[in-house]
Parts: C-alpha cells; structure tokens; sequence
C-alpha cells in the first residue's frame, strides 16, 4: 500500500493384522494361525474452532482450525437502495477435528448455511459467523461450507487507517481496505496466513462495471442486471480482494499473452490518471527484470474518486489508486510501489502482520530503482536525503516491529527501503539482487517472515547480518551509514 502524502503517505484405516500362514505344516506343536481383531478406531476430540488466526497485533483478525483452498464469491448490489445479497461456497480443509468453525463476516445477517450439503447451525456474534455443521470436521478432511446472506453492507472502522471494507458511492460502490475489509462483503477467513483462489460474480444495475481481481471472465445481461466475472488462480490473501462498482473508462488488451483491464472513474476528467495507468505494463516489465517473472496471470489498475480513499492498494493483479495521486500530473511511482507488491506482499505474502516493513519496504525501494530506471535520481540518492533528514520520530519507531498505531508509519515505508538499501551495499549489487530474486522465486504463493528474509540474505550472500537488521529494523536510534562487508 502506498499512503497518499496528503494523508500520511489449511480416516484412519482400521488396522488388520493377518495370521501367518504356514501352509504344509502339520505338526501338533504349532498352533492354528488366528486372525487378530480388527483394531478399534480411535475416539474423535472435536472442539471449536479458534476465533482468531493468533497474530499479536490482531488477534481477532481471521480463524483458527482450517484452511481455505477456494472461494466462490456471489453478490448482487443495488446502490439505489444499497442493498447486498450473496452466496459464498467455501472450500476449506480442517486441520484438528472441529465441532464448530468460525468465518469473519461484519454487517450482512446470514440466512442459511449448509455444509456439505447438510443444513448447519449458525450464530452471529458481533463479527463473527460461528457454524455447526450436523457432524464434525475429522482433520485433514476437505469440507465445503456454502452461506446464504444479505443486508446492507458498511464499512469497519479499522484501527490503523480509518474506514475500510465497503464504501457505498454516488453510483456504486468500493470494498477496499488494509489490514482488513473481505468481511463486510463475504463470509472469509480473513487473516492473509490463509491464502485461498477466488472466483468473483458480481451482478449489478446495466450500465455500471464490476472491476475485481485476476482475469475477466467477461459478462452478461438479464432483465435490466449484468453480472461480471473474475478469477483470481493464484493463492491472495483476504484483504487483497476488491470489487470497484461504478462508471469507469475502460481499457482493454493483452500483454505477454495475459489480459490487461483498467479502469478509470467517470468524474475524472481524461488525462494524468488514464496515463499513469497505461504504464503499467511497461512498469511491470522493468521489475520483473530485477525481480524475476511477473507472478500472476492479469495486468491492471483501478483508479476511484472518494474523499475517504486517501491511499493507493496493492488489490491483486489490478491495484487500486485514489485520484489524488494524478493531480499533480502523471505519477508512474506509485504505479511502481503497487506493481512492487505483486511480488512483495500478494505473491510473497505475511504471515503476521507485525512484518510489513517486508511489503513496504521493498515496494519503496522499487520506487527508487524505478526512479533510477527512469533517470530520475538514484538510488543512493534517494537514501541520502532521508538518512539526512528524517525525524526522530523515524529513528524512535523500529520498523521490524512498529506496534499496531505505526503499522503504515513513515518508518515503516522510508526506514525500510533503508534498510533494504544497507542491505545492498552490505553484500553488494550481485548478491543483493540474487537474493530478490531467490525471494520472489521461492516464497511464490506463500507467506514468509521477517526471520526468513534474513536468513535466506545470510545464505545467498554468505555473510552474517545479524547486527544489520537489528539495528536498521529494531533499533531506536539513528544506525550509522551502512558500508560494505
């Protein structure tokens, strides 16, 4: 994510044992072979469920018990009347024996549930959907949870950068937010420790664009209503879902043989949004040549006009970016910061939030290798300037660990494209740029942390970091100027 300057900036068979035969043998001394009992199946422990996902700095955020392979999402919106009906199919596996699992849904009442196709009792409790399904969840068993729903949506007012989740418009609507907005529109597990694919239906009003994420799967009309299709085949954390409804000037075409779908909002006059955007390719390309192969399967950008979006979003394969960002001209920095993410943060994504610093800090780094790329000042430059004159208040806050309230703290972005930076001339440009690469590569899909950054950088570069990261991520004090190992 980029904040605006203005605003900031996852049966047991039964056991048979066999009698030896001894077949030929007639002697008295030997007994006929017995057939042993066959083993009783050991008794079942089920229990609830964790309501949280066990992250320090939100321990309510996500669940507990299992783990989502796949979502099917579909909604229908009416923003005249602002009303949302849904039907989300949830696959997931149980990973303990779960008598009872809970999914984070905030705002819309739920109607019915089944699993496996059997009705399932259901309670809402504040934010949360606790489901009892007729019989328990054995671990390591596949279950598939389908939640009928309605209401309307709103917003929650998030800890760290105000409303997120579903913002109703003048003529749609906007589900955006970070490090939390999936459950105002659908039933999820929503921590990104629990990455899943999703599909994407979304009927609205003729006239008005559903924009989601991955590919199109294209659209169609009924009795005054179209529903847009999308698919997003690479596992993405909750909170990197959106839905844009609206009128939008659309872009289509392919790149690299993936489709590429932008859209710019209608009360923005044609110009330095439409432009930014249409880098976004070439910015894409510069990237994957430092860090390695683009990893998702569409092309994109989405930009909104709402005084309450104040950032740009990192929502994967098609990020989301406030007008504000163009009004000043044409900004293909923080379409690079966005982009950066794809990699860092939506491919390469947290396991604990307490982490950022390795999605904000890498995205700002590529800002200042994109900046270089372009002939815009380099990279040490760009250090330079903030080594001399950042505030105390960067030095005092540790951005490998920077509490809930500096979560998206200047620290966090700026110290930690630093630290990337004393990185790089710790161990010089060719390990530097080995080790984005073997990241990006070997972390593809999943989620990563702190403590595993640091020791891939120790192995590719064969040096001890230990005194570099403590200092540039969990010192309070200015470090001095990083210098080559």
């Amino acid at each position: 994510m980029r904040v605006a300057r203005q605003s900031l900036s996852l049966g047991i068979a039964l056991a048979a044992v066999g009698g030896l035969g001894l077949a030929g043998c007639q002697s008295d001394d030997v007994p006929p072979a017995a057939s042993a009992s066959a083993a009783p199946a050991p008794s079942r422990d089920y229990r609830p469920g964790a309501a949280g996902a066990g992250d320090d700095y939100f321990p309510t955020y996500g669940n507990g018990g299992y783990d989502v392979g796949a979502y099917t999402v579909k909604v229908r919106y009416d923003p005249r009347t602002d009303q949302l009906t849904g039907v989300t199919t949830v696959r997931a596996a149980a990973t303990m024996d779960l008598a009872s699992f809970h999914l984070d849904l905030a705002g819309l009442t739920v109607s019915a549930v089944t699993v496996d196709g059997a009705p399932a009792t259901h309670v809402q409790e504040k934010n949360e959907l606790v489901v009892t399904p007729a019989a328990g969840l054995t671990s390591g068993n596949g279950f598939v949870a389908e939640i009928r729903y309605a209401g309307k949506p709103k917003a929650l007012r998030n800890e760290v950068l105000g409303e997120g989740g579903w913002l109703h418009t003048e003529d749609g609507a906007i589900a955006l937010g970070q490090p939390e907005s999936a459950s105002t529109w659908f039933p999820v597990n929503d921590h990104p420790s629990d990455k899943a694919t999703y599909d994407f239906e979304i009927t609205v009003p003729d006239g008005l664009t559903a924009v989601s994420n991955g590919v199109p799967g294209g659209k169609g009309s009924a009795g005054g209503w179209t529903t847009w299709k999308w698919a997003e085949k690479a596992p993405m954390a909750s909170y990197l879902s959106t839905v844009a409804i609206g009128k939008f000037r659309l872009t289509t075409g392919e790149h690299r043989g993936r489709p590429v779908f932008s859209a710019v909002t209608t009360t923005l006059p044609r110009g330095a949004a439409d432009r930014s955007i249409a880098q976004t390719v070439r910015v894409a390309d510069y990237l994957e040549s430092v860090f390695g192969p683009y990893p998702f399967d569409a092309y994109g950008g989405v930009v909104v006009a709402d005084p309450r979006i104040g950032y740009a979003l990192e929502t994967q394969s098609r990020p989301v970016y406030s007008a504000g960002f163009f009004r000043r001209g044409e900004n293909t920095e923080v379409v690079a910061h966005e982009l950066a993410h794809q990699w860092f943060g939506n491919s390469v994504a947290l396991a604990r939030w307490q982490d950022i610093w390795l999605n904000e800090g890498l995205a700002s780094y590529a800002e200042w290798l994109w900046n270089e790329h372009s002939g815009r000042g380099t990279a040490k430059q760009a250090f330079d300037v903030r080594y001399s004159g950042m505030p105390t208040s960067v030095w005092s806050t540790p951005p490998g660990k920077p509490g809930v309230p500096n979560l998206f703290s200047r620290s966090v972005y700026e110290r930690g494209a630093m630290t990337v930076h004393a990185l790089r001339v710790a161990v010089g440009d060719p390990a530097f740029f080995r080790i984005l690469k073997t990241w990006a590569a070997e972390k593809r899909d999943g989620n990563a942390t702190t403590a595993e950054f640091v020791a891939l950088a120790e192995r590719i570069s064969g040096r001890q970091l230990d005194g570099l990261f403590d200092a540039w991520l969990y010192g309070t004090k200015r470090p001095a100027r990083p210098a080559k190992l």
